[in-house]
Order: structure tokens, then sequence, then C-alpha cells
């Protein structure tokens, strides 16, 4: 929608249309309401401007609208947007339903665990091992802990495996290692109930899942069936009174048009609901083959190792016990799949009540008189002779069965409807892919004619803008086309599943900055790195070195008198040197003599006499 169309607005809308249908009687979701607000904005017949600001008159005649548009009960459009709304907000494929399924259990078996992982030494090892009993009964989901019988087998089979004299270790584990202990041990004592019950040695509690679900599939594989052939005829008939009407405009002056068309586009969905659960069901099916398979196997293997014996190790039996546990939780998550997938079949029903009302089979064989009904494989059938001369066609690409890889992967768009009839038509025609797949802008379109083809292709965008104009004019279509893309301010369901406020939730905004940090790389210095021009030439010499280097050769077998080789070594040279010649210099020896120390008078007079040779004569 608009910028301008503010959430506070669209908010106020929502809130009054609800309150006023609530006062009415009508209690609907929030989810139904945003987006009947919005379909009723998208109708081109209601004149709403989305490039200007609402005023206060504009948005009471909305909420007048939408009002009057939820609480008209004779509408196929309201009950095929609620039948849309409903299958989005609660069908969940396989891996989401299981994974809900895992996520409840946790759940429930949640309490006791705490209870055994925070117990600590001093607590008594008798309530601990009785709790580790009530979860393996708990996590296995074979017997209810109220029944006495069931308590016991648990008991005996986790005795068997994890005697209370080993409660002590237990306690001193971990958190997360008493947890995974404590799986281990359901699964070993569900397979080992699963082995006794086999035996004819207990089993309480435990149902036969195998034969129920061989029972049970096929039943609502065969619901599914007539459910579905019975709005396909719905289908047919509608297509064909529609095309009767469109040849001949007063042949059923007295019928309308518009509530036929939107009758046909709510068998129409209900026919591609059903689909998908049928497509389950199948899956299902042969997901329970597989198992009957492997759990016979399984038991086989289990039953020639134990035989008799007495006493057999752990390794050996353990893996075998713990196998037949996955495989009997295989069968638990089919039985969950298939109650889900009734569920849905069933409460689809009440969104397909209002084609009685509208057109009784009393009323609709009346206007069918003169009228050939033609199913959609019979209109398919008829145009398989034919296709689309490429030549004819320059600028456009057709793909066809013989020369495309995954021809029947392609993702066709508007749900494998003709995309001719839908804009020019208003019905949902069978496209046929053996006439030629048209790529247009990485898009593949089918049709239910080679007419219809040569038209469309002449001018694709035109009749893809028809099929956009047709869906707002049928809001049911944005889902039954698939057209949610085309509209940006259109949210679509799947999104509404996870949001509190439906389609209306708005998106995430919040303020930000960025920084550029200054070194964003960590430093690498190289160590070995150096600039000096000379130093590198130094190591260069050294590295080149060979002098002390003596090159080794070796001969073997393979390369004997194969070739000669020769090695060279550089020998040391024989070098002398020779310093410079010894040479010496002489001092004169310093003499001195004292004269007049010995003989004489009792006065003595000495006299010094300096004898050293002059330096000239040494």
């Amino acid at each position: 929608m608009s910028g301008e169309l503010t959430q506070s607005v669209i908010k106020r809308v929502i809130r009054q249309v609800g309150l006023e249908c609530a006062a009415q009687g009508q209690s609907l979701s929030e989810t139904l309401v945003a987006f009947m607000v919005k379909a009723v904005v998208l109708d081109p017949r209601n004149d709403f401007n989305m490039d200007r600001i609402l005023t206060e008159n504009d948005m009471q005649d909305l909420i007048q609208l939408c009002v009057t548009r939820l609480l008209d009960t004779t509408n196929p459009s309201l009950s095929t947007i609620k039948m849309q709304v409903y299958f989005d907000m609660n069908y969940a494929n396989r891996d989401e339903l299981l994974s809900e399924q895992e996520r409840v259990l946790e759940g429930k078996v949640a309490p006791v665990v705490r209870a055994i992982t925070e117990s600590g030494p001093q607590e008594e090892m008798e309530n601990v091992y009785q709790k580790i009993v009530t979860y393996a009964l708990l996590r296995s989901g074979l017997g209810s802990p109220t029944d006495v019988e069931a308590i016991r087998e648990v008991t005996a089979a986790l005795q068997s495996v994890f005697p209370q004299t080993e409660m002590i270790t237990f306690i001193s584990l971990s958190k997360k290692d008493k947890e995974q202990q404590l799986k281990d041990l359901a699964m070993l004592v569900t397979g080992i109930r699963l082995y006794n019950k086999q035996c004819q040695k207990g089993g309480s509690g435990i149902d036969d899942l195998p034969n129920i679900l061989h029972e049970a599939i096929p039943s609502a594989t065969r619901t599914l069936d007539e459910r579905l052939n019975s709005c396909q005829l719905l289908a047919h008939r509608y297509t064909a009174l529609l095309e009767s009407m469109q040849e001949d405009p007063h042949k059923h002056s007295q019928l309308s048009t518009f509530k036929l068309k939107e009758a046909l586009f709510n068998v129409r969905q209900y026919e591609a609901f059903l689909c998908i659960l049928q497509s389950n069901a199948i899956t299902s099916a042969q997901e329970v083959e597989s198992l009957d398979v492997k759990f016979e196997a399984a038991m086989t293997v289990l039953k020639n190792t134990v035989q008799d014996e007495t006493s057999i190790e752990s390794k050996e039996v353990f893996p075998l016990f713990m196998e037949l546990s996955k495989l009997w939780t295989g069968y638990q998550n089919e039985m969950l799949l298939l109650s889900f997938l009734t569920n849905m079949a069933d409460n689809l029903q009440q969104f397909l009540e209002i084609q009685s009302q509208l057109f009784p089979e009393e009323i609709l064989t009346s206007l069918l008189e003169g009228v050939t009904v033609k199913s959609d494989e019979e209109r398919i059938k008829e145009t398989m002779g034919t296709r689309v001369n490429v030549s004819d066609f320059r600028n456009q690409e057709w793909l066809f069965p013989e020369t495309t890889d995954n021809f029947d992967q392609l993702l066709i768009q508007y749900h494998g409807f003709c995309a001719h009839s839908i804009g020019v038509k208003g019905i949902t025609l069978p496209g046929n892919p053996a006439i030629g797949i048209l790529k247009h802008k990485e898009k593949y379109y089918v049709f239910s004619s080679k007419e219809a083809a040569y038209n469309f292709a002449q001018d694709p965008d035109k009749f893809i803008q028809l099929n956009v104009e047709k869906a707002k004019k049928y809001a049911e279509l944005l889902q039954l086309l698939e057209l949610c893309h085309q509209f940006e301010y259109l949210v679509p369901h799947a999104q509404a599943r996870n949001a509190k406020k439906g389609l209306m939730k708005s998106p995430p905004k919040c303020d930000s900055g960025t920084q550029t940090d200054t070194h964003i790389l960590p430093p690498t210095i190289v160590r070995s790195y150096e600039w000096n021009e000379w130093e590198l030439r130094r190591k260069a010499i050294k590295l080149a070195n060979l002098r002390r280097k003596l090159t080794h050769s070796m001969q073997t077998n393979l390369s004997h008198m194969r070739r000669e080789n020769f090695t060279q070594v550089y020998l040391p040279k024989v070098v002398g040197t020779q310093t410079k010649r010894d040479n010496s210099s002489n001092v004169p020896k310093p003499q001195i003599f004292l004269k007049g120390l010995r003989g004489g008078s009792s006065t003595t007079h000495m006299v010094t006499v300096d004898l050293t040779r002059p330096l000239d004569e040494t």
C-alpha cells in the first residue's frame, strides 16, 4: 500500500473493523481482518486512491465496506479467504510438525529431567531411580504413568540395563552427560519392551501401530480422493457454465457471473489444499512401508542375536534395541502426521458449505442442461496434438519436454493455470505444458490452447497486467495464483504465522552506525625482511658457498647401467702465509759511578760519575 497509509492508520482501521464485527456477533481473527482491509483497498471498484492520504470519510467508508464483506455469509470470496488464512496459519510440513512435536515432548519431560539431573548425592537413590523410570515411560509414549503394569515392565527393563548399583556413578556425572544417558536409557527400555511384546512377554499400553496405520492410511487416502473428485467435478461444472454464459450472455441472465466465478475460485483453492494433503498422505504411506521392512529386519536380527542365551555382551545387543526404538518413533510420527492431515481435511470442509447454499444440486443440474462438461484431463487430452511453432516467434523462447532438462520441475506461474484465460475470461483453465511453455523474463507460463498461447505471446506484459488487475478484483486469487509477490504492501500469509499481529506486523527498524577501523587486518611483521641491499648480497653469497659441501651419489638396481654419473667437488687449496721479518733495537745501559764512598777522612765527599755510553756509540 502507499506509504501515506501509515501503520497507525491501518491498525486503527483493523481495530475498528474487528470491534464492529464483534458487536454483530462475529469474532474474527486480526489476520483475516487485516487481509480484508487491504483487499478492499486494492479493489478498483471501491475507488480508493492509494497515492493520497486517507481522509476521515475515506476511513469510515473503508471500515463499512470491510464490515459488510466480513459479515456477508453468502459471499464465496469470504469463505475462500477464510480457508486460505486457516490453512496458512495451521498447516505445517513434515519437518515443521515433527520439530514441534519434539519440542512439546521435551517440554513434557523437562520437569522430570530437571529433578533427575539436579539431584545431589544426599538425595535417596530410590527416589531418583523411580524418577528415571517415569522419564523412560513418558519419553517413549508407550503407556501411562498411572498404569501399574506398564510401570512394572519399564522398571524391569531398566534394571536389566541400569541396575541401582550404578546410581552412584550416574549422580557424579555432569548435567549434560546425565541428560544424554537418560535419552539412551529411555531408548534401550523402549527397545526391550517392544522385543518382549513381540515375544508375547509383555507390552502393556503398547498399541499395534503398524496395523493401525495399515488401516488408517488407506481410509484417509480414500476420503481425500472422494473429496478431491467431488470438488473437481464441481469446478468442471462451474467452468463449463461460465464458458456457456460467455458464449451466450442472455442464456442465464438471472445467474450472477461474479458469484459463479467466486464459487469457482473457492473450489479451486479447496482442490489445491486437498492436493497438498493428499501428497503428504502418499508420503506417509511410503514411509510406513519402509518402516515395516526395517522393523521386521531389525526384529529378526535381534531374535537371532538373543535367542535363548542368558548373557549377552551389551555392545552387541544395545544398538539393536536402540534401532527398534528409533523405528517405533517413526511409527509414532506417522500416526501424528496422519491425525494432523485428517483434522486439516475435516476442518477445510466447512469452507465449502457455501457451495450447496448458493448452487444446490438440482439448480446446478438444470443450469447445465445442454452444456458439455469437460474435465481437466479431457481438456488437456484435446490439445495434446497441438503445439506452438517456434519459428512464428523470433523474440520469444519456448520450452518443450524433449528439448528441456528437468521439464517437469519448472516453476510454472499461476499455479499451473492458463496464463491467458485468467485475465481475459476470468476463469481458471488447466494449462497443457505439451503445447509449449513460454519463458518470459525468467518466468514460465502455460496455456490451455494453441490460440491462447499465440495471443499471450504477442504481448505478454499486457496479459500479465490483466491478471494482476483481476487479482485486485478477486482478492482470493492473490494466493491461489501465487501473486503475493506482485504486491509489496501485502504481507504473505506464510509470514503471518509467526507474527503476533498477523499481516500487519511492521518491518523492524533501528538506528545504526558504522566506523572504519584504522587497521582492519592484524599486523603481519615479517622478521626476516631485510631492506639493506648489501646485507641481501651477503646472505646470497653465504647461501651459494659450496666449498665445504660434498655431493653424494648412489646407485640402485633400477639405475644400473643406465648412464654414467659424475660429481665434482671443490678440493681445499694448499696455501701458505708469511709474516713480516723480526727486528729489534738496543738502548745503552745506564751506568752511574759514585766516587768517594770508601776510604778517606771522616768526612766524605761523594762524586757522581755518569759512565753511560752515548747513544750513537751503541
